[in-house]
């Protein structure tokens, strides 16, 4: 079954929580440090983000998607401005997340599409994610979709994240003759 994908509301808060929880144990068992991993609890997330939702939404260039089947979310993105100071592309996506059971399944593919389409519209021409590595699923997945590695590198709470661009429009060349 196809995945809706829409604008996040409040009431989609616990099931956000849920997917980014799990699919972070998922996907990051061996890549981050374990006890983040344990750190992370379903309600908690859900509270923090409860709390913080008007903060997060205050920005109408930053988009907050979720993927729903049969009502139930099971994939979360998120993309808007970019958020580091030496970024090399103007738009960012700051999270993508499908649940496992739906990996391979057209979720991620589908929120990633609307997160590229909504970037471009707000006049972004090129965007920017960060991956962990040795996730190489992510890896494959960015790649299929015309994501690269550019050099970019981070480390925060011992994960090493590498950064992929992407050019999502082209500016005409001048005297092309296109309007």
């Amino acid at each position: 079954m196809t995945a809706n994908i829409r604008d996040a509301t409040i009431g989609d808060v616990a099931g956000i929580a849920k997917v980014r929880v799990e699919t972070w144990r998922a996907a990051y068992g061996g890549l981050v440090p374990q006890a983040v991993l344990d750190r992370m609890d379903v309600e908690r997330e859900t509270a923090r983000r409860m709390e913080h939702w008007d903060d997060t939404h205050a920005d109408a260039r930053c988009h907050d998607l979720v993927a729903v089947v049969d009502g139930e979310v099971v994939g979360w993105a998120m993309c808007g401005p970019a958020r580091d100071a030496d970024a090399p592309a103007t738009g960012e996506v700051y999270a993508i997340y499908a649940h496992a059971s739906r990996w391979s399944r057209g979720v991620g593919n589908a929120l990633l599409t609307e997160l590229e389409r909504r970037l471009l519209a707000d006049g972004h021409e090129t965007a920017y994610l960060w991956r962990l590595v040795g996730n190489a699923r992510a890896e494959h997945f960015y790649e299929a979709h015309g994501w690269h590695a550019d050099g970019g590198e981070k480390v925060e709470e011992g994960m090493r994240e590498l950064r992929h661009v992407r050019t999502l429009a082209s500016p005409l060349a001048p005297g092309s003759g296109l309007v």
